[in-house]
């Protein structure tokens, strides 16, 4: 599917505590199914809601028009500590935006003509036109 559910968020660093609890709210309601969720209490689904988050990467300009760019998709590696900008993944493939990202991988831009306007690649990332990019003549 294109929704995935847990309760972590920016590059699974950060526990979200609102997501983490409408997961527990609605495993709480599942110890007796037959008296809440089968019966009158369905709406402990909604709860669940929480913590669904895209697992796609789309890219956009400044003004929010859809923007293919050259994305490098693979698996995420540990890169804390080392000096200089050290590819942060490998066993990396090329695609053009829009991309479905798996539950381990990670997204870097491919070409240093656009900058992301956040440091984590994942949902729907805006970038803004880079002023030092010179193309290869």
């Amino acid at each position: 599917g294109l929704i995935t559910l847990h309760p972590f968020h920016s590059d699974r660093l950060i526990l979200s505590r609102v997501a983490l609890s409408g997961l527990l709210a609605v495993l709480h309601a599942a110890l007796d199914m037959e008296k809440t969720i089968f019966d009158n209490s369905h709406y402990f689904l909604y709860c669940i809601v929480t913590a669904m988050q895209p697992r796609m990467l789309i890219t956009v300009d400044e003004q929010g028009n859809p923007l293919p760019v050259s994305v490098r998709v693979g698996q995420a590696v540990e890169v804390v500590g080392q000096a200089g900008r050290p590819k942060s993944i490998t066993g990396f493939q090329t695609h053009n935006t829009p991309v479905l990202l798996n539950v381990k991988d990670r997204a870097e831009l491919a070409t240093d003509e656009y900058i992301a306007l956040t440091n984590v690649l994942e949902g729907i990332v805006i970038l803004r036109k880079n002023p030092d990019f010179q193309p290869d003549a």
